[in-house]
């Protein structure tokens, strides 16, 4: 098999060789593989990589100061010769790819006094109308869904609006929905559109922990030559000829919000397919107001991309209490399965589960199966009784914590941790929510989050990064809460609680991840690893430790922090034909760079700040290929403006 693969490898390269790579979309192509055949990089050179050209957005100046620290997430792509970027504040760049010199920028303006439920972007798409000559207006079109729930059509060459799209190149992203969001940041657009057909097709963004109808998450396809609606899919069923609509019961069984797809899409243009990863219904962490499966909430939804119809659905997770959305991107890829290629569809889940599926039926590949899980304590409540495990792949990150692992740098931070843990219900995963608070594992973040996937086809191998965090999540009763005295206990007492209003139920939530004084989860390392699975058998073929958690540290410990620790990510990789596996996403300052078949880490690169997006890769004409990665996905991983591109130096 290896020599196969390295007699496949070759032939790629020599009928590059001399050609652009282009990375015409988020996860490089609609299938959203994050695969890129550009071999000039490789395992035995990737040590010689430097910094080729840094560019800054300009958006962390004064002049662009926001309500709420922005997030800027993106991946670049590059087309036709020049470099397209995406900001949080919806501004579109177009840069030359070789030196990182501007070339244009396009500025919508959107209002910045907004606190935008999440202020971040991850990126622009395009499209090519070939029904027009060379060289007309809006031929190539670029496309960017704003936090403000605009969608604006571009023409890549001056990044002027495109007159014929919508009203003067703009469509209004909130005009139609079933539920209207209830104020102006409880409904936005993080990541890019996916275009199919000469369709671009968007999800959404839904402030989902607020209420139960916060705002509606129809996916909707756009012409786009016109920006004419064409067609919508909500993906809460108000047909009641819809086969899941009986999955649905209890008082706001139709009418409440959320189950929205704020990832990225994933589209099989062949076939005429679009894959919609969607989240939970509103409220997240309270379900009594919408029982039953909730199916095509948490699901990966093939739906038909020319009218929108369902074409299969295959739920992830049975009527969410843990804010388990399918937050990473599908990625479609041939795998062989019995002998025979079969293609599938391939999505890891927050719960640490990675499904594959085929790609026509929904059917699993590597069996799944429904295994008892816990009951719900909460008055009313009915948890599903089981949940879908995948019984050939291992979970990507642990299920059940023990109290005897809890972690912690020294006896004071053990004693703090017990002591925020023992009395928590703690029954492994899928633990619902209660008045006593439950250790949550995965946290809400993962498990696999919205990095994803990067599939090597060749190999076939995925590669998904995870974290292994504990939470605590709590049901607070409404009567019983006092907002300003949480406040003060929590100050004096050192946690970070989020608190979540869940308007129209019994209760308030709040949840925070299980950190030590110190500042260190109370799980034990790794915090963060990169998995490898092998998708000939399923199994795992290799895990290692992500990055380093040290910037939580002061500097004189960080110092001491063993590689073994690994950390937290949010940030996906990709994979090359160099047999070369990218990703930053850790809360350390480097691009990392591992070894597809063995996991073995073969370079880093410094960078200004953490790399919480997810990079990409090109090759120009002149045969440089190039590595290039957003920084400044602010929080923990620091604030940044920053693209910085790397290429090989000379020998």
């Amino acid at each position: 098999m290896r020599g196969l693969v390295t007699v496949l490898l070759l032939g790629i390269a020599l009928a590059l060789q001399g050609q652009e790579v282009d990375w015409s979309a988020n996860g490089r192509d609609a299938q959203g593989t994050r695969y890129s055949p550009a071999s000039d990089i490789t395992r035995t050179n990737v040590g010689r990589l430097a910094v080729a050209w840094t560019y800054r957005t300009g958006e962390t100046d004064p002049r662009f100061k926001t309500k709420k620290a922005t997030a800027f997430e993106a991946t670049p792509l590059v087309v036709d010769g020049t470099m397209y970027l995406g900001t949080p504040l919806g501004r579109v760049i177009a840069l030359d790819p070789a030196t990182g010199r501007e070339r244009w920028v396009f500025d919508p303006k959107i209002d910045r006094d907004v606190s935008y439920g999440d202020f971040a972007n991850r990126g622009v798409s395009t499209w090519l109308d070939e029904s027009v000559p060379a060289g007309a207006v809006c031929r190539r079109r670029i496309f960017i869904a704003t936090a403000q729930s605009q969608l604006f059509a571009l023409d890549a060459r001056d990044g002027r609006p495109c007159d014929g799209f919508g009203q003067t190149g703009m469509v209004d992203l909130k005009a139609g929905l079933r539920i209207a969001p209830f104020e102006p940041g409880a409904y936005s657009m993080t990541s890019p559109p996916v275009v199919v057909n000469g369709l671009v097709i968007t999800g959404s963004s839904v402030a989902d922990n607020s209420r139960p109808n916060p705002a509606s998450g129809e996916v909707r396809a756009y012409n786009a030559r016109s920006g004419a609606l064409k067609w919508t899919w909500d993906p809460i069923p108000q047909d009641p000829k819809d086969p899941a609509y009986d999955e649905w019961a209890g008082a706001m069984a139709h009418k409440t919000g959320a189950a929205n797809a704020w990832s990225v899409l994933a589209a099989d243009p062949e076939r005429g397919l679009v894959f919609v990863p969607t989240g939970s219904a509103a409220p997240d962490y309270y379900g009594v107001l919408r029982l039953g499966k909730n199916r095509y909430a948490n699901s990966i939804v093939a739906l038909r991309a020319s009218t929108g119809k369902v074409v299969w659905a295959f739920q992830t997770v049975h009527h969410d209490l843990w804010d388990y959305d399918n937050a990473s991107p599908p990625a479609l890829v041939t795998v062989t399965h019995g002998g025979a290629p079969t293609p599938a569809v391939i999505q890891a889940t927050k719960s640490g589960m990675l499904f594959v599926l085929n790609r026509e039926t929904g059917q699993p590949i590597f069996p799944v199966e429904e295994r008892p899980v816990p009951a719900s304590d909460t008055p009313g409540e009915q948890a599903s009784p089981t949940q879908p495990f995948t019984t050939v792949t291992p979970p990507l990150s642990p299920h059940r914590f023990a109290k005897d692992s809890v972690w912690g740098t020294s006896d004071a931070d053990r004693a703090a941790c017990h002591a925020a843990i023992d009395g928590l219900r703690n029954e492994g995963i899928f633990t619902p929510p209660s008045v006593r608070g439950t250790f949550v594992l995965p946290s809400n973040i993962g498990g696999a989050h919205w990095g994803g996937v990067a599939v090597d086809p060749i190999r076939q191998i995925a590669v998904v990064p995870v974290n292994r965090l504990g939470a605590v999540v709590q049901l607070i009763p409404r009567e019983s809460f006092h907002h300003e005295q949480a406040m003060t206990e929590d100050k004096r007492l050192g946690h970070d609680y989020e608190y979540n209003e869940m308007l129209g139920t019994p209760y308030v939530m709040r949840r925070r991840m299980l950190l030590s004084p110190a500042g260190l989860p109370c799980t034990p390392p790794p915090f963060g690893t990169l998995v490898a699975i092998d998708l000939k058998t399923g199994a795992r073929l290799w895990e290692v430790p992500l990055g380093t958690p040290a910037r939580l540290l002061p500097p004189e410990q960080a110092a001491k922090i063993p590689a073994e620790w690994g950390s937290p990510s949010l940030g996906g990789p990709i994979v090359t034909a160099g047999g070369v596996v990218f990703i930053g996403g850790a809360l350390d300052r480097w691009l990392h760079a591992y070894d597809i078949e063995t996991g073995r880490e073969l370079w880093r690169g410094p960078l200004p700040e953490s790399g919480k997006a997810t990079p990409m890769t090109y090759r120009l004409a002149s045969g440089q290929q190039y590595v290039v990665i957003a920084v400044g996905g602010g929080g923990a991983w620091g604030a940044g403006d920053y693209v910085v591109a790397f290429t090989l130096t000379k020998s």
